[in-house]
């Protein structure tokens, strides 16, 4: 007898029997995760479940890889869709990041001036002696 541990339902792969995609683990697969890391972040499946949507996904991998790249396609569309229609909204999201990595950056060079202040003081004072 055999378990089927994946099945395709409205257009999207499930592990069967459940809402999780097989994305979500063939995503964690690909970036190292054991299948027991990937069943600990999905309470929902079995550490054999996980194990058997990798078995399929490696059975399957050119068609599921072509699915998961043509939805790659569509999320990027649709983000570009979002973008265009709200110009407004992203420009303040892209100006309050570089903020960001400015105050960022900023803290970062003062740390290290204070580092490099307090060994060159150091340094200063052990010469004097």
């Amino acid at each position: 007898m055999t378990k089927e541990y994946v099945e395709k339902r409205e257009g999207a792969y499930r592990i069967s029997g459940t809402r999780v995609s097989l994305d979500s683990l063939v995503y964690a697969f690909l970036r190292g995760a054991s299948p027991e890391s990937i069943a600990q972040s999905f309470p929902a499946l079995t550490l054999e479940e996980v194990y058997g949507a990798i078995a399929f996904y490696l059975a399957h991998q050119t068609e599921i890889d072509a699915y998961l790249q043509e939805g790659e396609g569509e999320f990027e569309a649709l983000r570009q869709q979002a973008r265009q229609s709200n110009p407004l909204l992203y420009r303040k999201l892209d100006e309050a990041r570089q903020q960001q990595v400015h105050v960022t950056l900023t803290r970062h060079s003062s740390q290290k001036f204070s580092s490099n202040h307090t060994l060159l003081s150091k340094v200063i004072a052990d010469t004097a002696r």
